[in-house]
């Protein structure tokens, strides 16, 4: 009877615990959805839901920009990679900070005033528009890339929400990942770009909070920095950035901080956020904002996973929960509810980006480019959220399988769309020389190098970032098919 009693006891316990965790996931997204309620756009146009009519004010725009890009690797992929590595870890970090900076100089503005000329809504219209290719293959080559990479990127995230749920609610990990379709769905059909700029507004200020709120007040838990430091040390991890300036350490820095950092000249789902920006002028203003903002973000993540080697000192089963374990072994249930809808809030933000884009790339690069080149806005708005449907499930799919970690998905997802597309948008915006041949070159030659790198590593025992190949053979073919196709036709001219 007493151990009959007890059990009850820990079972009613047990369940309280999870009545509270979800009253609290219950009120945070009753205020998404009161925002989402507050900004949707009755009658939107194909305009409004892919890009927001370039309405967008300088806080939406940084705002959008860098919290659709920290999806749970942010609080769950990174953190573990500097849980197991070491601050020496960290340089991927670092690169990410230099290049998105870089994006903001070289991309943000000339990105914003060639579509608007072009009257492009997409990467693959600019292109097109661009380098005057009337045959729609830029645009089935960028679709088709776009397709590949995205999917897995969003069933990254949906990895990322069935382990949270699963850790949260006990949920079956497969529960997870359909409740977090469910929840994505909604949110980009209720009003496309504009409706989720507002809600990254309010998501991304939340999760920042949150993302330095944890590891700080962590910190006495675990003895403070000299706590960390011992702990660092006993595990035989790196403390510094610098361990040493041999060859090898300098050949990693450079592939951690490029092998990441490249990639954000190809990314739609960040680069569109550009577009939408009410005044190029105001660029400016949205760049200081989005870099402050991914500075405290990065750097406490950074944190996390320092103060997690501390705290858990026997190790962790799964790595890529120490940011979650963390905050389930040490506050209330209903603030560990609250705290970890940042978790949800940051994969949620990515993957609704990620579904926009690639929904809006079925619409403009298939639906209208080849079967229906008269469709109406109101057509193609229907076509563009049946394309969330089609999309949402294929990554369903893939992250049912549970093929790999949240941060290797990412990166391979990352590398894949930076080397597709990067290279292509520097030259389309700074070089002339550029045509369509070259384009078709660079796309299909990053995205496929890019995507069969990994298994090059493996059979060469080798760890070169497939950014590095992708991007520079992107780079250098759009560059030396332009120009022989070039000179094949002045010389067909001449003769």
């Amino acid at each position: 009877m007493l151990n009959s009693g007890w059990s009850d006891w820990l079972l009613n316990k047990e369940r309280n615990m999870h009545v509270e965790e979800l009253l609290a996931v219950i009120c945070y997204f009753a205020i998404l959805l009161t925002i989402g309620f507050m900004s949707y756009r009755k009658h939107i146009s194909a305009t409004d839901f892919i890009i927001g009519n370039r309405s967008m004010n300088y806080w939406l725009t940084a705002l959008a920009a860098h919290a659709s890009d920290m999806s749970s690797w942010l609080f769950m992929g990174y953190p573990a990679v500097v849980f197991t590595g070491g601050l020496f870890s960290g340089w991927s970090a670092v690169g990410l900070l230099v290049f998105m900076y870089l994006n903001w100089q070289l991309i943000a503005p000339k990105i914003r005033v060639a579509t608007e000329q072009y009257n492009s809504l997409t990467f693959s219209s600019f292109f097109e528009s661009r380098l005057a290719d009337t045959s729609g293959t830029i645009r089935v080559f960028t679709a088709i890339m776009s397709l590949i990479f995205y999917t897995i990127y969003i069933s990254a995230g949906l990895v990322g929400l069935g382990l949270l749920l699963e850790t949260l609610f006990n949920l079956n990990y497969y529960w997870g990942i359909l409740i977090g379709i469910v929840i994505v769905v909604p949110y980009v059909f209720s009003g496309g770009y504009v409706t989720l700029a507002w809600i990254d507004l309010f998501q991304g200020f939340f999760l920042l909070g949150v993302i330095i709120f944890v590891p700080f007040y962590m910190l006495g838990e675990v003895g403070g920095w000299k706590g960390i430091s011992e702990a660092v040390t006993a595990k035989k991890l790196q403390m510094t950035f610098f361990p040493d300036f041999s060859a090898k350490t300098i050949l990693e820095i450079i592939g951690m901080t490029a092998g990441w950092g490249l990639g954000y000249f190809g990314q739609p789902h960040i680069v569109t956020k550009f577009m939408g920006i009410r005044n190029v002028h105001e660029i400016v203003k949205s760049k200081r904002i989005g870099m402050s903002w991914m500075l405290l973000s990065l750097s406490a993540a950074t944190f996390v996973g320092l103060v997690g080697i501390a705290f858990f000192s026997k190790g962790l089963h799964d790595t890529e929960l120490v940011f979650i374990d963390m905050v389930k072994n040490t506050f209330s249930p209903f603030l560990v509810g609250f705290i970890l809808c940042a978790v949800l809030a940051a994969t949620i933000n990515a993957m609704s980006s990620q579904v926009l884009v690639l929904s809006s790339s079925i619409t403009e690069d298939f639906y209208k480019r080849i079967f229906r080149k008269t469709a109406s806005s109101r057509e193609l708005l229907i076509v563009a959220r049946v394309g969330v449907i089609i999309v949402s499930l294929i990554a369903f799919v893939i992250a049912y399988g549970k093929v790999s970690t949240i941060y290797s998905l990412v990166l391979y997802a990352w590398s894949g769309l930076g080397s597709s597309f990067g290279p292509l948008l520097l030259l389309s915006l700074y070089w002339k020389g550029i045509n369509k041949y070259g384009a078709w070159a660079g796309i299909l030659s990053g995205g496929i190098i890019a995507g069969v790198w990994p298994y090059f590593n493996k059979i060469l025992s080798i760890n070169v970032a497939s950014m590095l190949p992708g991007f520079i053979s992107s780079f250098s073919l759009i560059i030396i098919i332009s120009l022989l196709t070039q000179r094949k036709k002045d010389t067909a001219v001449k003769s």
